[in-house]
């Protein structure tokens, strides 16, 4: 213990001395690493060590994670006790020594410590919690720190302490994993023990209605164990008449912004208590209270989610006139918190959000509590000649998962002003209209018409952006579709259409789909004479817009001979009443098309 104690007021981390100070003192078989009988020896050293430093502490009065430090020219030393437990710490830490060590001397620590000491002592465990969490450590202890911090509970008071009971749960919470089933209530038992006692006889002089008084603490027998009420339907009854009676009262007696304001329970933290005085004196200012309203409110919305919670066997389940009801009185409750001042909305907003985000707890405990850490996968080795399957990507093919990759990586990438565009009708159809001009020298086998890709990407682009230009393809090919700006202006009037060509246009189209609806109404018309007649209209549609549709419709009927056929005479006559009608659509249209232009057609009119 000498070498222990000489080493505690050593300055510089443990690093440097530590193993040294157990081989001194040990002398271990192996140097970096004790045995089982070694490590058991260097047990009942520390403890006894610590249990002298506490006393020592404890007769001078100071607080013993404070006893012995000092303060020499500007720079101050740790306590003894600290100093202790990091040279523990540390050789645990390594393996030098056995890991759960160092949970049992903290463990005698609080034992053999005050409340008050206990607070300190505790706040270096908190700052230790990610060593002490370790995997080499965690395993090794966690037993032992459960049960100290169990211990610090029940020594602790739940109405005055509630601050250091708070700091401890949150340390369990987060050194133990979130699936750990040492801290869920399994089987769902309520603390029945929790009893709220108030008064049953009025006191003389009172001022309030007792009756009231009585029906309000009385709900608190129902909050303490909700499962009683949906067993027992007289009592389910009872709960609903009294809790009527206290929302109608809260109701009627609304809080306003100022007396929230002068009751925030914000600023009043360190006043606060887990339970609430039940003295019928206190009964008027506890009314006026917003957040002993709100503990009341916040209780009916717990029981009702319970009563409404998943996982529940159909012997437990609330009938659907008892689900109407708790929906009715659920909206009136949050209706009352929403009220409540200060912040009222927003104080219902994140209640509605914890009790959703129970109902994922009690799915989880009802499946049995399943850990949340997912294993590692197992790479399996390929066997040599086995077929490898072929690789399965997330958008369909590796260039579109790339893509999709690369959006992630670059968020600005649709906003960076030197990103690749698409190009305009100009800009793209301007290297063909260089091509196409004399001047430019460049011989035609070298031109972009050639270029099938380039051919099709522009026709794409005018479809899109350039119907009427892309409806010169048709006529002119490829070169029809530049714009007439980017041609030179010898070349500009050969792509470029008149007005009255897409008039003309558009009424023969009208006319020939009127001739071929007559077509199909007529009755008992031979299939080889309906063909005959389709295909001569389909001749006259073929010819130049500039001819004459009479002069087209004789000719097809006229035979190689010159005269028809006598077993064509049918035939004859059917084709050239159509015809004769198809040509007098075709040349009243032509010659209506050419006085709306302000021209006339003389060959239309003939």
């Amino acid at each position: 213990m000498e070498i222990f104690r000489r080493a505690i007021l050593q300055p510089g981390p443990p690093e440097t001395f530590a193993l040294q100070t157990v081989q001194q003192v040990i002398k271990p078989q192996k140097q970096t690493k004790l045995a089982q009988d070694e490590n058991q020896l260097l047990e009942n050293i520390l403890r006894t060590l610590l249990q002298e430093l506490v006393s020592s502490a404890v007769q001078s009065g100071e607080p013993i994670m404070q006893y012995g430090q000092s303060i020499d020219e500007g720079e101050s030393t740790r306590g003894h006790i600290p100093s202790l437990l990091d040279i523990v710490l540390y050789l645990c830490e390594k393996e030098h020594i056995e890991g759960g060590m160092i949970f049992q001397l903290l463990e005698d620590l609080t034992e053999m410590s005050t409340m008050r000491n206990c607070k300190d002592i505790f706040g270096y465990i908190e700052s230790k919690q990610d060593v002490l969490g370790k995997v080499e450590l965690f395993a090794r202890g966690k037993l032992v720190m459960l049960r100290t911090c169990n211990q610090l509970l029940r020594r602790l008071s739940k109405a005055t302490d509630v601050v250091f009971c708070g700091r401890i749960l949150m340390f369990l919470a987060h050194f133990f994993p979130l699936s750990e089933r040492s801290a869920v209530n399994i089987k769902g038992v309520f603390n029945t023990s929790n009893e709220t006692k108030y008064e049953k006889d009025p006191p003389d002089g009172i001022s309030i209605d007792f009756n009231f008084y009585k029906t309000f603490w009385s709900l608190q027998e129902h909050f303490c164990n909700p499962a009683s009420i949906s067993l027992v339907p007289i009592k389910w009854q009872k709960f609903l008449s009294n809790l009527l009676v206290v929302l109608n009262t809260f109701e009627a007696q609304p809080l306003s912004d100022e007396e929230g304001n002068a009751n925030n329970l914000e600023e009043e933290a360190a006043t606060f208590s887990i339970k609430y005085l039940t003295s019928s004196k206190l009964m008027g200012l506890e009314l006026k209270d917003p957040s002993f309203r709100r503990h009341i409110l916040v209780q009916c919305l717990v029981l009702f989610n319970y009563l409404k919670a998943p996982g529940k066997t159909e012997k437990d389940l609330p009938s659907e006139s008892m689900k109407e009801e708790i929906k009715s009185y659920e909206e009136h409750v949050k209706k009352l918190l929403e009220m409540t001042p200060p912040k009222g909305k927003d104080f219902l907003h994140k209640v509605e959000h914890i009790l959703e985000r129970e109902k994922n707890w009690v799915w989880w405990k009802r499946d049995g509590c399943p850990p949340f850490e997912k294993q590692p996968v197992e790479k399996k080795v390929v066997q040599d000649g086995a077929k490898k399957r072929r690789p399965r990507w997330r958008l369909g093919n590796k260039e579109l998962s790339q893509l999709w990759k690369w959006s992630d990586q670059n968020p600005n990438a649709l906003t960076d002003p030197q990103r690749v565009q698409t190009p305009s009708i100009a800009e793209y159809w301007k290297p063909l209209a260089e091509d196409m001009d004399p001047a430019a020298g460049i011989e035609a086998e070298y031109h972009h018409k050639n270029n099938r890709v380039y051919c099709w990407k522009g026709l794409r682009f005018s479809a899109r952006q350039d119907l009427e230009g892309f409806s010169k393809f048709t006529d002119h090919g490829v070169e029809g579709v530049v714009p007439i700006e980017l041609l030179p202006p010898d070349f500009r009037s050969k792509y470029q259409s008149k007005p009255n060509d897409r008039s003309k246009r558009a009424k023969k189209e009208e006319a020939k789909g009127t001739a071929q609806q007559g077509e199909e109404n007529q009755i008992a018309t031979p299939a080889s004479e309906n063909d005959e007649g389709i295909r001569g209209d389909l001749d006259a549609s073929t010819t130049p817009m500039d001819a004459e549709p009479e002069t087209t419709g004789v000719t097809d009927m006229v035979s190689q001979g010159g005269s028809p056929m006598p077993d064509e005479h049918q035939k004859q006559s059917s084709d050239t009443d159509a015809g004769q009608e198809m040509g007098q659509l075709e040349a009243d249209s032509e010659a209506e098309a050419g006085i709306i232009e302000g021209e006339v057609d003389l060959d239309a009119a003939s």
